[in-house]
């Protein structure tokens, strides 16, 4: 068979031509949704930075469109991030803690992995269907905050499960082997061994899961979230809205300054997980350079 370095003439120049084409093709199927991006964002840009402020940010909505602020969406945003997080890590480690240390080779294991690989690719509104269906019907909590952040939080367990798999599988086995043979109990050596050396794949998988959630609109939608709110949430059972849902209905109001105020909703949005995985990464490369000797 000839090689490259023997292709003379005709079939060379093919060959070169055909390695062109596909390095163009690949650098367009790069360069391409970057380009539609940047025009999305500067056209974003353009329409709602002149309405970012203090007053919008500290601001309750209003039927006005120069008098409506963010407030009661920022702090409902807040709170469904932090009860999230706090429903779906603990869940979601421990059972990457159990699948990957410590569950056998087994029928039902393997199942239940191609189970949670599935459910990381079911749309969100499936889950915001569920959740309406278990959390606000069946278990009487209503159109609440807490109802908001489970059904947020089996979205993102998903997630949150693979990557902290994912990071449990880059701690070699010769330390495991180790804390065994200098007489470590398998619990030991997991809480003191292998999950401080893979926490900093298990956190910037965990942030990334939240960064996913908090851009959600359909399932907080289905499950009850307000369009229109003029307090802040004062317990688990109150009522609640969030930055998408706010966004969503400034969005469908027939006047045009609204779409202003969409905008800049759109830029505090994005400012917050840009925030988010920015911090995942600087987290990540602190602790591994921690870690390092």
């Amino acid at each position: 068979m000839s090689t490259d370095l023997t292709l003379r003439g005709p079939e060379r120049r093919r060959r070169e031509r055909r390695q062109r084409a596909f390095v163009a093709l690949a650098a367009a199927a790069t360069f391409l949704p970057l380009a539609a991006l940047a025009v999305l964002v500067g056209d974003v840009l353009v329409d709602g930075l002149g309405r970012l402020g203090w007053d919008f940010l500290t601001g309750f909505p209003s039927r006005h469109w120069d008098k409506a602020g963010i407030l009661p969406a920022l702090a409902g945003s807040a709170a469904l991030m932090v009860l999230t997080a706090a429903f779906a890590l603990p869940l979601g480690v421990g059972a990457a803690v159990y699948l990957e240390e410590y569950a056998e080779d087994t029928r039902l294991n393997r199942l239940i992995e191609l189970n949670i690989a599935n459910l990381a690719g079911v749309p969100s509104v499936i889950y915001g269907l569920l959740g309406l269906g278990v959390f606000v019907r069946a278990l009487g909590l209503g159109r609440s905050l807490v109802a908001g952040a489970a059904t947020l939080a089996l979205l993102v367990l998903p997630i949150v499960i693979l990557s902290a798999r994912e990071a449990l599988r880059t701690v070699p086995d010769s330390l495991r082997e180790a804390a065994l043979a200098l007489g470590c109990t398998r619990h030991v050596t997991t809480w003191r061994v292998v999950l401080p050396q893979a926490l900093p794949g298990v956190l910037t998988g965990a942030i990334l899961a939240i960064s996913r959630a908090i851009g959600e609109t359909a399932p907080l939608v289905v499950v009850g979230a307000l369009t229109y709110i003029t307090f802040l949430p004062d317990g688990l059972d109150a009522p609640f809205t969030a930055l998408p849902i706010q966004i969503f209905n400034w969005v469908g109001r027939p006047q045009k300054g609204f779409a202003t105020d969409a905008a800049a909703a759109i830029l505090v949005l994005l400012g917050t997980l840009l925030a988010l995985n920015a911090g995942a990464i600087l987290l990540r490369d602190r602790m591994e350079r921690r870690r390092r000797p």
